[in-house]
């Protein structure tokens, strides 16, 4: 693994040169590294991910790079397009797959994978967790992001999940409204069918904080099948995380048609 700074003394130096000079690393490896997105630029305040192997670099840029084997050799399970407006596209993300890049890389990002398929700039407004499958919207322009996230913002987006729980859920329909990390947070949860060992609830949420579905249903004693944080899964558990967003509604922001995209039941979580 490699996690280092590096200084730029010879004005007009090539990015890969510089870093062939302060790692160990091969060109071809470096190359398939700025491809997948472990290398950054700082110019003036600037910090973004670079990827142009041939970068002219300027005395005083810093270049960090974030090198790690096990992540890179990752290969990624494609996502599935379900609907392309041209100004924003939904797809279908499978469990594994981040929402966005770290600083060690975007190849098994959604945004990069998107970037790549459509060949078009990629926005994020809003998140799925890496164990979480399903319906997601990307913008691929910021205006479009902007008016987006204001439809997100004012609660104009309609989602709906299928969540997994172990036994019996006892209530048909209930609605958690515990705070989660101070803030309001409304969860509605439908129970629709059950066997002796699980129960399949349908869950629309009207706020959208952080692991919101997975603390709410931890907090009544019925965590999510494959949990790892909030249930009793452990790290080698059998089960992914049984959490799938299934349904997306709203109203276009492009020619103000209304948008309902529902996960076909063959993709859909099942007992």
């Amino acid at each position: 693994m490699i996690e280092r700074k590096i200084t730029i003394k010879t004005e007009n130096q090539l990015l890969i040169d510089a870093l062939v000079d302060a790692t160990s690393l091969s060109k071809q490896a470096l190359k398939t590294a700025l491809d997948k997105g472990c290398v950054w630029l700082k110019a003036g305040k600037k910090t973004n991910r670079i990827r142009r192997v041939k970068k002219p670099l300027k005395i005083g840029n810093e270049v960090f790079i974030y090198f790690n084997e096990k992540i890179l050799s990752a290969i990624p399970t494609q996502p599935t397009l379900l609907l392309d407006k041209k100004g924003y596209s939904i797809w279908l993300k499978p469990a594994g797959i981040f929402s966005q890049g770290s600083k060690w890389g975007d190849h098994c990002a959604l945004t990069r994978l998107v970037e790549k398929k459509l060949d078009r700039p990629t926005f994020l407004v809003h998140r799925l967790d890496r164990a979480t499958s399903g319906i997601m919207l990307i913008a691929h322009s910021k205006a479009m992001a902007k008016a987006l996230s204001t439809l997100f913002a004012d609660r104009l987006i309609k989602k709906t999940y299928l969540a997994i729980v172990s036994g019996d859920f006892p209530h048909k329909k209930i609605s958690l409204t515990s705070d989660i990390d101070g803030k309001h947070a409304l969860s509605h949860i439908t129970k629709l069918v059950q066997n002796e060992q699980k129960s399949l609830l349908s869950v629309h949420i009207e706020t959208g904080r952080k692991h919101q579905i997975r603390k709410h249903l931890s907090e009544i004693n019925f965590p999510i099948i494959g949990d790892r944080l909030y249930g009793t899964a452990k790290k080698n558990h059998p089960e992914d995380l049984q959490l799938q967003a299934v349904n997306l509604a709203f109203n276009c922001p492009i020619d103000q048609q209304p948008i309902n995209i529902v996960l076909p039941r063959e993709d859909q979580l099942k007992l």
